[in-house]
């Protein structure tokens, strides 16, 4: 089993900026690729951002790209997601995601994929 724990969320303005962090615990959090995923109300879950284990390799969903950044510290067990130029589309439940495997080539974007989630971390942007 593998826990996970979003922290960071809160309000922010739109055009700042906001880093989330993702602690895991439970297994060796180098054998996982890790992913972030966003759920606004009424929609479906959404990928964001994926981090191969070693952190040698990233994705990014088109909406999200040049304005966040994944990234991880496998000393510290832990992923983040730096969000930056925010604005109110980016407002939703961010998760973060698990699964283990995986390789610089490849990076799951499909939700479906991911064995283990975190509770999520609310992200209000407002105008």
């Amino acid at each position: 089993q593998v826990q996970l724990v979003e922290s960071g969320g809160g309000l922010v303005q739109a055009g700042g900026s906001l880093r989330l962090s993702c602690a895991a615990s439970g297994r060796t959090f180098s054998d996982y690729t890790m992913g972030w995923f966003r759920q606004a109300p009424g929609k479906e879950r959404e990928f964001v951002a994926v981090i191969s284990r070693s952190g040698d390799s990233t994705s990014y969903a088109e909406s999200v790209k040049g304005r966040f950044t994944i990234s991880r510290d496998n000393a510290k067990n832990t992923v983040y997601l730096q969000m930056n130029s925010v604005n109110a589309e980016d407002t939703a439940v961010y998760y973060c995601a698990a699964v283990k495997g995986g390789s610089r080539w490849i990076l799951p974007r499909d939700k479906d994929r991911y064995d283990y989630w975190g509770q999520g971390t609310q992200v209000t942007v407002s105008s």
